[in-house]
């Protein structure tokens, strides 16, 4: 499979944002990923992930939405509204560029990201194809919750009991097309042998059924665009 990897510069009002971009050469879709507090792009895990992705003809983004010195700040990891703000920011940038032009995009959050992820995917119903969240906290978009258009993938560990709960009071207020799956014998991190690469085959193959469904992205148009 051949790929470019770029590292690329989004700004953000004053300050730049630094993400690494991978894009097969077949692609038609691209993945933004909204890491958890704490993490960035260079996050195992979520490389793991990005690379399957890439695997199956998908372009990635891990992007951080704090700079390093913003990401000293631990009060400013919990900012929703920042880094909702920061993922919209970064997702007009991607949609801007030629090359993305007709693709379809989707968002994986992970932990505090996965909140991010679902309140910039109800703010960008029109743009939006899929969400999947990975061991997410969606109580922290919970008054976005039921204006989300896109199909949404919720994977929580069965480990991960107060996160459960806060999943399933989350898709109980969904109503787009959703799932929920809970990966037996997997904590918050998905650390244990295996139960990263079933993350990975899960969200691989919602990607793969809704942003590779037609080539023919949201267009609806970009009257949200500034």
């Amino acid at each position: 499979m051949d790929k470019r990897n770029t590292e690329i510069t989004v700004q953000a009002g004053r300050i730049n944002l630094k993400g690494n971009l991978v894009v097969p050469d077949n692609a038609k879709a691209i993945v933004i990923f909204s890491h958890g507090s704490g993490s960035s792009r260079f996050s195992p895990r979520n490389n793991y992930v990005a690379a399957v992705l890439n695997k199956n003809n998908i372009a990635t983004l891990l992007i951080d939405l704090l700079t390093p010195v913003e990401d000293e700040i631990y009060a400013n990891r919990f900012n929703i509204d920042l880094l909702t703000t920061r993922l919209i920011t970064v997702t007009r940038h991607i949609r801007q560029q030629p090359q993305f032009q007709n693709f379809s995009i989707g968002y994986f959050g992970a932990s505090t990201g996965a909140a991010s992820a679902l309140r910039a995917a109800s703010t960008m119903s029109d743009v939006i194809d899929a969400v999947v969240s990975r061991g997410g906290r969606p109580d922290l978009a919970a008054s976005a919750i039921p204006s989300i258009d896109a199909p949404t993938l919720l994977i929580i560990g069965s480990i991960d009991e107060p996160v459960i709960e806060m999943n399933q009071e989350a898709y109980d207020l969904m109503k787009c097309e959703k799932k929920m799956v809970i990966v037996h014998g997997a904590t918050h991190l998905f650390e244990e042998p295996g139960k990263l690469e079933e993350v990975a085959k899960l969200a691989t193959d919602w990607f793969q059924k809704f942003l590779l469904k037609s080539n023919s992205p949201k267009l609806k148009h970009s009257h949200h665009d500034v």
